[in-house]
């Protein structure tokens, strides 16, 4: 895996560094779902794809930093967050089996109206 797959202007690809950067770009990109969630309701809120991405950004990270670098500070500063996430998630799944959402009836006429809209 740590093998040069391209080399250019002293830029040196492995397919390591593919899965630490697919990892850093879903860490990140989770904050763009989250922005849009947020927007999306009208208020703060953190979807459960939030944690799903933290979790498997944070797993990319950490296997970067444990096997393709091998750089104590990199696993500490990944691990942390992945775990918070796991936990989240629980969380998260705990409240929903508690209390579950409720479905707010909707009428013919609120639906003919939608469709009207559109």
């Amino acid at each position: 895996m740590n093998d040069v797959l391209w080399s250019q202007w002293g830029i040196i690809i492995t397919p390591w560094k593919i899965v630490g950067y697919s990892g850093t770009v879903l860490f990140t990109l989770r904050w763009v779902v989250q922005a849009w969630a947020s927007r999306q309701a009208g208020r703060p809120t953190v979807p459960r794809m939030f944690w799903y991405m933290s979790i498997v950004g944070s797993a990319m990270l950490l296997a970067y930093f444990v096997w393709g670098r091998n750089d104590g500070p990199g696993i500490v500063s990944n691990l942390f967050p992945g775990l918070l996430a796991v936990y989240n998630l629980f969380l998260d799944f705990s409240h929903h089996k508690k209390n579950p959402p409720a479905v707010e009836p909707v009428t013919v006429a609120e639906v003919a109206e939608q469709r009207s809209v559109l």
